[in-house]
């Protein structure tokens, strides 16, 4: 079962930081990686979406282009006050996307990702992912696991 992601940052290059180090971590066999989406919101409050190269194998297309999707999707809902039920069924409401409006601030960015299973040495992963900085917007996965992904996120460098 795949796992979502959501981190947002204060500052337009940090999401992009984060997606390279994560796909540094696929490469070293550490993350299985399905999608990921940069959003980043310019000084004029206009959000650009930039998706990692392909992620996925040619025999596993369920999730092409969700991450892009549903980003664009919550964009899009947020300006116009909208949540769809598809959304809602994964814990995309109306509150969510006002909290994301709001924290990806004009020359803040966001990371969506989409994690096929779970890393064999989550320690390692934390680790490597130390200092990156974010804040978890949204995960599926549970609170305490999301709760060490964050200590790792904000601790010190």
């Amino acid at each position: 079962m795949s796992d979502l992601y959501v981190v947002g940052f204060d500052e337009p290059h940090q999401a992009e930081e984060l997606s390279l180090k994560l796909q540094e971590l696929q490469s070293e066999y550490l993350l299985d990686l399905e999608e990921m989406v940069v959003a980043v919101k310019d000084e004029q409050g206009k959000v650009k979406l930039q998706q990692a190269g392909s992620l996925q194998t040619a025999d596993e297309p369920a999730f092409s282009g969700f991450c892009q999707s549903l980003a664009a999707l919550i964009f899009l809902n947020a300006t116009t006050g909208a949540a769809s039920g598809a959304l809602a069924d994964v814990g995309i409401t109306h509150h969510f996307m006002k909290e994301l409006a709001r924290t990806l601030i004009p020359g803040g960015s966001a990371l969506f990702v989409v994690v096929r299973r779970p890393s064999p040495d989550r320690e390692r992963v934390l680790k490597e992912l130390n200092g990156m900085g974010g804040k978890i917007l949204k995960t599926s996965v549970s609170h305490e696991d999301a709760a060490k992904l964050q200590a790792a996120l904000s601790a010190a460098r």
